[in-house]
């Protein structure tokens, strides 16, 4: 497989200056679900990093014993309580959190970072994608979930964030041959896969990018869910200049891979 290097040069085409007349609801309504009792913050940075990227609108939905938390630390984003267990989504929350996105007209669905693995939460994740059936952004227990059940099918595209254990368990296998290994990912998951490690490999299944920029700044707890959230932001404004295709969920994928390592330097 053919594989390239990612450039500023490259990517730079792909963040548009804005039009003067624009407003928020032109740059992506954003739907992120996360968090869990002890792991807040992965909802909190996943979130923030989307504002930072540029989305316009962002709503998290969170177990309903932590909304308070999120929405403190997150005064621009909307929040939602749906019903929890033991701090962590219960199976109800998932037709709860549809009932509420009905009418919302979200764009884009981020689901994953600090979920846990516990109690009905991966029963929860597979019901909640079938459910909304929206494009998404697939990281952290969202992924671990789909390694226990599936990827449920669906018509809209995703980006899958693996670290390189959740794409074993993905693969069922170890990870040897990176490009090839993001390849198969983005082709079991249906869209693009962002490989992460040293050397982030993002693929849509026929050709690969081996990322240029950050280093090991980068390695330590919060990271993944500042990347997840910047894939989403970049991706609701993609999305909605073009449309939610392989194609701008493979650019967004790669451009918010680039920045967050540039950030990271």
């Amino acid at each position: 497989m053919k594989t390239r290097r990612t450039t500023r040069t490259m990517l730079r085409p792909l963040l548009p200056p804005r039009r003067k007349d624009s407003h928020k609801g032109d740059y992506g309504r954003l739907l992120v679900v996360a968090g869990s009792r002890g792991m807040t913050g992965a909802a909190v940075l996943a979130a923030r990093a989307a504002l930072k990227a540029g989305a316009g609108l962002v709503t998290v939905a969170c177990p309903e014993t932590e909304r308070r938390l999120v929405a403190a630390a997150l005064p621009e984003a909307m929040t939602f309580g749906a019903p929890s267990k033991n701090g962590a989504f219960s199976l109800k929350a998932a037709s709860a959190i549809a009932a509420f996105s009905r009418g919302k007209n979200f764009d884009l669905l981020l689901i994953g970072p600090g979920l846990s693995t516990a109690g009905e939460v991966p029963a929860f994740v597979i019901k909640l994608l079938k459910l909304l059936d929206l494009p998404a952004v697939l990281d952290a227990d969202a992924l671990n979930a789909a390694a226990l059940r599936g990827f449920p099918r669906s018509a809209a595209c995703r980006i899958i964030t693996p670290h390189p254990g959740e794409a074993a368990r993905l693969l069922g296998g170890t990870i040897k041959d990176r490009p090839a290994a993001a390849a198969a990912l983005a082709k079991l998951c249906g869209g693009a896969a962002v490989l992460k490690g040293a050397g982030t490999v993002i693929s849509d299944g026929v050709s690969a990018l081996l990322n240029t920029t950050g280093g090991p700044e980068l390695a330590k707890g919060g990271s993944g869910d500042v990347l997840a959230g910047l894939c989403a932001g970049l991706w609701a404004q993609a999305g909605l200049r073009s449309s939610f295709t392989l194609k701008t969920a493979f650019e967004s994928a790669a451009l918010a891979v680039f920045l967050h390592g540039r950030c990271g330097e």
